[in-house]
């Protein structure tokens, strides 16, 4: 049965060595009559790397909390979990905080690439939403290694105008079939079809939408998903998961399967530019994925005190409703809800109502011999071989 959901440092510091002068014969020392002071732990450099996803953080977190900490941040971004999971996997990442999904944090877990949260140096944890942290801890157990950044969805976003040049006042922006059947996606043709760039989410929408169930393991089964993937590929503008912002802003994209905050992100900046672009964005009839992006740290961070601090300055209800006030993505962050923006709180986008909730899908940890299938199946759609 499909799994349906309501959502409702360790720090390695050097020890430093005491010596003490030696004193001439026959002489006795201040050091040698005063007992030796307790060796005091090599102080951090005030530098961090973090590593997130695209898009996904306000202008002015980074700089604010550089002014108020000292701490010197170099922010890189990906955009994709596996593109992630590839530089935690080898080892000696650099990156002091990553933004891990929670079911390839799980899988990662197993892996012993994280170490452990020191919740004592976390006073903002305890902003987090009870069952958020309920609904996490399946994954992550004891919310041991993460912290809840924000979740969203994945679903159809399209261009208002353009659907309803091809399809007509009643286009079915809100069921799957619009993308997975070729005599429908076919008249987008000619104006940009995007798909987000990570097999674990997109195959098991297309095994839901075919009446399987989404999170199979069974080689058969997610066989049928790569097979009306093939069917719909001749179709398909592009594999990309952080072009899909701009594409629909511009107009260079008007059907996607795409995360719901970037989606809202695209509909804000092409209500900006004027140019009468309109996106939509709609969680499908079917069900979607519903998934929780992880802070965490990497066991072999150079730098995890300054790690837990950047971590618990994240948790700050400001710091998260300034967030998310502009990235239009949900939180786990109960204390954040009373400073978000009102549009944001209320758009159901962002926080779907509870018939809504109920249809959505939490996606399984996916074991490595089944990720070797999904890679090997992603690079058949993709190439079209």
């Amino acid at each position: 049965m499909k799994l349906r959901l309501s959502l409702l440092a360790l720090a390695c510091a050097g020890i430093l060595s005491c010596g003490k002068d030696e004193a001439p014969s026959g002489s006795t020392s201040a050091a040698d009559s005063k007992p030796a002071e307790p060796a005091k732990p090599a102080e951090e450099p005030k530098v961090l790397n973090v590593l997130n996803w695209s898009d996904y953080i306000a202008e002015d977190t980074i700089a604010n909390f550089e002014k108020e900490t000292g701490i010197d941040v170099t922010y890189d971004v990906f955009d994709s979990n596996e593109v992630l999971e590839a530089k935690l996997m080898t080892g000696n990442s650099g990156y002091d905080v990553v933004v891990p999904s929670l079911t390839f944090l799980a899988r990662q877990i197993q892996a012993g690439v994280f170490m452990p949260l020191d919740k004592s140096k976390l006073p903002n944890y305890a902003n987090l939403d009870p069952q958020i942290q309920a609904l996490i801890a399946q994954n992550d157990k004891g919310n041991t290694y993460s912290a809840n950044y924000m979740w969203g969805t994945t679903g159809i976003a399209y261009n208002v105008d353009k659907v309803k040049e091809r399809l007509g006042e009643a286009a079915p922006v809100d069921d799957l079939k619009i993308f997975f059947e070729p005599d429908l996606v076919s008249k987008f043709t000619d104006c940009g079809v995007y798909v987000l760039d990570t097999p674990s989410e997109i195959l098991p929408m297309v095994l839901d939408y075919l009446g399987e169930e989404p999170n199979s393991f069974d080689p058969a089964v997610i066989q049928k998903a790569v097979d009306r993937m093939l069917l719909i590929r001749p179709h398909i503008t592009q594999f990309h998961s952080s072009q899909v912002i701009d594409a629909l802003a511009n107009g260079d994209a008007c059907l996607a399967l795409a995360w719901s905050g970037d989606v809202i992100q695209a509909a804000n900046r092409a209500k900006e530019a004027g140019k009468g672009v309109q996106v939509g964005y709609a969680i499908p009839k079917q069900g979607a994925p519903v998934w929780f992006d992880m802070l965490a740290i990497p066991k072999d961070a150079a730098h995890p005190n300054n790690a837990h601090v950047f971590i618990d300055y994240i948790l700050r209800p400001d710091v998260t409703a300034n967030i998310q006030n502009y990235v239009s993505y949900a939180s786990g962050n109960a204390k954040a809800k009373e400073l978000i923006d009102p549009a944001i709180l209320n758009d159901p986008r962002v926080y779907p109502s509870p018939e809504v909730q109920a249809t959505l899908y939490n996606l399984a940890v996916i074991p490595p011999e089944v990720d070797r299938i999904f890679n090997r199946a992603w690079t058949t759609i993709k190439t079209s071989q």
